[in-house]
């Protein structure tokens, strides 16, 4: 039985991932940050709680890396763990730094202290590319990459330091460049869940409008329940590699708000554009050409970018209930 380990396994990602690993027979470990292991905390692992071992430990920390690995000695390490919010890292730059940058570093040295062998997935990200396109309009393994934020400098950094290692110290470190991927599961601080929620909220009665930032925005959304099975199946190679993994379609945040809006029977009138939401950097139209990961491991998303947003749309119509007099809506 193969046992695999997870950082930031409450995550959307890390849920999902879990989830597929305990189908496939694995013993799953986590690690969640010290003084997480609250219910909020664990929301997403909950139905799967009795059937993880969780780890407190600290990304940013080495000691608490190799305490975990020595101790959970697992034979596959997915490293999920970071500041993830593009928008975020640039009010907390090195919030971001540490946690997706000096984090997976901390992580591939423990690996090589304590426990070599290990096979590695590293959480790398379509932002690295920045606006650097190649000339058909894709980006794939080989476009220059030119980050536009924190976070996307911070992924960089992670996955130039994981090639190293893997060349330095023949490790098995492989990068999976994911494209934008969501779920019922994404937080609502993230575009897609914050305008299926906000749109919920408006269809009953709880809000009266929806304000974006760059509603021409772009980007190539799949469903994190087809990316993490491209996680495991990058380990499953013969050999560590850097594969893109995307739809190699792009729809823009106005598709996105129309379409919802479209399924709610809401008045696009209700949208409206906030420009302080607007980023410093924004990218444009990033789109993943993924013909490498299809043609060497097989992968093919299964969800669509309209049945990814009708399971979100029914979710947050789910979860939020209209209050009762004098109550408060719960979200």
């Amino acid at each position: 039985m193969k046992k695999a380990l997870i950082t930031g396994i409450s995550g959307q990602d890390g849920s999902y991932l879990t989830e597929l690993l305990l189908e496939k027979g694995y013993q799953v470990a986590g690690i969640v940050r010290c003084g997480s292991r609250d219910e909020a905390g664990l929301q997403r692992i909950s139905r799967n709680i009795e059937q993880i071992q969780l780890f407190e430990a600290d990304i940013t920390d080495l000691p608490s890396l190799t305490g975990v690995l020595d101790e959970a000695r697992p034979d596959e390490i997915y490293n999920l763990a970071s500041q993830s919010h593009v928008s975020r890292s640039f009010d907390e730059p090195f919030l971001t730094v540490q946690t997706a940058g000096i984090g997976a570093l901390n992580l591939f040295e423990a690996v090589r202290v304590t426990l070599p062998t290990a096979r590695v997935y590293q959480a790398s990200s379509s932002e690295m590319y920045g606006n650097s396109v190649d000339a058909d309009g894709f980006q794939r393994e080989t476009t220059p990459m030119e980050p536009a934020s924190p976070y996307a400098c911070s992924k960089l950094f992670a996955y130039n330091i994981g090639r190293n290692y893997r060349s330095a110290y023949k490790l098995f470190i492989s990068n999976g460049i994911l494209f934008n991927h969501e779920s019922p599961r994404r937080d609502p601080s993230f575009v897609t869940s914050k305008i299926c929620r906000e749109a919920a909220r408006i269809k009953q009665g709880l809000a009266d409008k929806l304000e974006l930032g760059n509603v021409d925005a772009r980007r190539d959304w799949g469903h994190a329940r087809d990316y993490v099975r491209a996680m495991w199946m990058i380990l499953q190679h013969d050999r560590p590699d850097d594969f893109v993994c995307s739809t190699g379609i792009t729809h823009s945040v106005r598709q996105v708000a129309e379409y919802v809006f479209g399924k709610l029977e809401i008045d696009t009138a209700k949208l409206s554009v906030n420009p302080d939401l607007l980023r410093p950097e924004d990218r444009h139209t990033p789109k993943g050409d993924s013909s490498k990961i299809r043609q060497v491991l097989g992968w093919k998303p299964e969800y669509t970018f309209e049945s990814m947003l009708d399971e979100m749309i029914e979710y947050w119509m789910d979860e939020i209930k209209r209050p009762a007099p004098g109550s408060h809506a719960v979200v």
